[in-house]
């Protein structure tokens, strides 16, 4: 039903489209999809019972005359009415037509009511109480578009495909729900009569998105072989146990289980497709290098995607002494390597003499070549999309594919945004590990932290400085990093303070982190790029200015890069805000190192988007639904899909199936 707007249908004006198109809606079912935001609904009382600074909604009879002044550009209108015996008191602004009003008109009024009889309105129309609609529509516009424009242009929409608009949830599932029909959800949603019809309507609608979204999910199962045969792959069992005795540490019981997910998706008959996530410094890494060893034992060679190439040198010696007693081939690629080492790295992955590579986005050129790639873990960081997932895998046969996250979210939302994937989830952290102590300054300045500062530095320790913005702008108020770095320059000493920010090319970027990582700055001013690929031991500190500007989650990632060994980590959130929400929120860090739990309240302040930034799925996304609160119905909905998909020959389930293939191929084709 994906109609345009100047369908002859519509009837909608040039003028109208335009103004449309400005909100974001391209389509009939665009508009259709525009939900109010909130709804005005109609509470009529007695004035005897109103409270002052209370809401009102009144008819009266206009008694006298409308005066009208105006005031530095803004009109005044004042005017008497008289509501069940009562004279109330009426100021109204920016409406001077109002003067036109006669002695006697009948008006209902809304706006607020300041005591006294005395009521500051914000609407007012001539039609009586009795004829207003109980319940009024509130929609996102921008200036110029008015509420009413949005409201007509959806009437007309909901008149004109009445009959178009398909039912894609099963008539099964609506009779055992009793849920709407589409039409008539989308009716309550846009015109309803009581807060029943609207519940009714979100209801549906709600489980609708969930129901396509993991149908979707359960396609796309089908699409990355997750049910195609995949010869199974014997790794050599005693080797992997001999490795992890040769580790200078114990793994935890997490590690341990999530390698055994591993271990076993890379021995079973389907390809693996799955999610390693843990909190920061949960040791994700080594499970990883692991299953490669395994990988490489069973006579497949393996691939891992670092986001930079400092981190991609630091797992290349980290793999390199691991595998040594292994008899496994290790090397790295990226672009600082010379043209020979280049190629002669090209030559052993084609003939098939290279085990594993670690390489950055280099990996993903036409000319890397495998001569029998079997599997792949790559960090979620680097923000793969659908298409570049797809062509990595291509480089091999049923590959076995591992992503990797360091945001922890809580299970029902991994579901939900890595639905096409198995979920293995490392809750505990290694002994041994202390956990950050975070503290909140209520100022833009680490004046009052300085001695600690200088006492973290004298005892030859590293911080980063991290700002939330390049250089000063005047619609972002924020700490620049290039007005920064003299400053600091100023207070560590000339040569102390390296400068590094996403404007800089991948060359300029490797030598800053080389630099630091090597210890030759002390001080490293980053914007959030540090947030991945720098592991830095040595780093024990880290200052954050305008800490409000940043999501939680966002936070923790970054004070993870000061705890990557076995000593204590500082990190201090600096913010000049006042607002006793934004304190609250960042006093969640001071609280707590747990990163789920920190998710968790990131998810319920700012929603999933924020969280894990976009991730091109190629998947519908949600309207209505709420992640963090809809779990029945998600779980209901995911049931429901699963079901689906393995009934595809089922008549009732073949307009959902269709419309979600068709949707699934239109969206890849954008995910990239």
């Amino acid at each position: 039903m994906a109609m345009e707007l100047n369908d002859k249908k519509l009837k909608l004006t040039p003028k109208r489209i335009e103004a449309l198109r400005s909100l974001g809606i391209e389509t009939a079912e665009d508009l259709l999809r525009y939900y109010p935001f909130r709804y005005d609904v109609l509470n009529a009382a007695d004035p005897e019972t109103w409270k002052e600074k209370e809401k009102v909604t009144f008819q009266g009879t206009l008694a006298g005359r409308v005066s009208t002044a105006y005031f530095k550009g803004r009109s005044v209108s004042r005017f008497q009415v008289l509501a069940n015996d009562n004279v109330i008191h009426v100021t109204i602004f920016n409406r001077p037509w109002a003067k036109t009003l006669k002695d006697g008109d009948i008006l209902t009024i809304t706006g607020n009511y300041m005591g006294k009889g005395r009521v500051t309105a914000t609407t007012y129309n001539t039609k009586p109480l009795s004829e207003q609609e109980p319940v009024v529509p509130i929609y996102s516009v921008k200036a110029g578009i008015q509420q009413r424009t949005v409201r007509e242009c959806i009437r007309r929409a909901l008149g004109a495909f009445e009959h178009d608009i398909p039912d894609l949830v099963p008539v099964e599932f609506r009779r055992s729900y009793k849920l709407l029909s589409a039409y008539d959800a989308l009716r309550m949603i846009h015109q309803p009569v009581s807060q029943e019809e609207i519940d009714q309507a979100v209801r549906t609608l709600k489980y609708e998105e969930f129901l396509k979204f993991f149908t979707a999910v359960e396609l796309t199962r089908q699409e990355t072989s997750l049910h195609i045969y995949k010869p199974p792959r014997n790794y050599d069992h005693a080797l992997i146990e001999r490795l992890k005795k040769e580790l200078p540490f114990r793994l935890t019981s997490g590690q341990n289980a999530a390698l055994e997910d591993i271990l076993r998706d890379i021995s079973s008959p389907s390809p693996m497709y799955r999610l390693m996530q843990g909190d920061v410094g949960c040791g994700k890494t080594i499970v990883a290098f692991l299953g490669m060893a395994a990988a490489a034992s069973a006579g497949v060679q393996a691939a891992l995607l670092a986001p930079t190439e400092v981190l991609a040198r630091q797992h290349y010696r980290s793999l390199h002494s691991l595998f040594e007693s292994a008899d496994i081939s290790v090397d790295v690629l990226y672009s600082g390597r010379s043209a020979q080492e280049k190629a002669d790295i090209l030559a052993r992955l084609k003939d098939g003499s290279l085990d594993v590579v670690i390489g950055t986005h280099s990996l993903l050129m036409d000319q890397v070549e495998f001569a029998r790639l079997g599997f792949v873990a790559a960090d979620e960081q680097q923000r793969f999309g659908v298409e570049q997932r797809r062509a990595l895998r291509e480089k091999g046969y049923m590959v076995d594919f591992l992503l990797m996250s360091a945001t922890p979210i809580p299970r029902t939302l991994a579901s939900a945004m890595y639905g096409e994937m198995n979920v293995t989830t490392i809750e505990t952290l290694p002994e041994g590990r202390k956990p950050v102590v975070t503290e909140l300054i209520e100022e833009n300045s680490f004046r009052s932290v300085l001695p600690k500062i200088r006492g973290l530095l004298d005892s030859g320790r590293q911080l980063y400085i991290i700002t939330a913005a390049i250089e000063k702008n005047e619609e972002f108020h924020a700490r620049a990093a290039e007005d920064m770095y003299p400053v600091l320059t100023k207070l560590f000493g000339e040569g102390s303070v390296a400068l590094l920010h996403g404007r800089m090319n991948s060359a300029e970027k490797d030598a800053v982190m080389n630099r630091f990582a090597a210890g030759e700055a002390k001080v490293l001013l980053s914007t959030t790029v540090v947030e991945v690929g720098m592991n830095v031991v040595n780093a024990t500190g880290m200052i954050i200015y305008d800490s409000e500007r940043f999501g939680l989650s966002q936070l923790h990632q970054l004070r993870g890069r000061v705890q990557r060994g076995s000593e204590q980590g500082y990190c201090w959130l600096l913010t000049g805000s006042k607002d006793p929400e934004a304190l609250e929120r960042l006093n969640v860090l001071v609280r707590t190192t747990d990163g789920f739990a920190i998710a968790a309240e990131d998810l319920r302040l700012r929603g999933p988007g924020d969280i894990l930034g976009t991730r091109q799925s190629g998947l519908p996304g949600f309207l209505l639904g709420n992640l963090a609160e809809d779990t029945a119905i998600i779980n209901t909905a995911r049931r429901d899909a699963a079901h689906i998909v393995l009934d595809q020959d089922n008549p009732d389930y073949v307009i959902l199936l269709d419309h979600m293939r068709r949707e699934l191929a239109e969206r890849q084709r954008y995910a990239d």
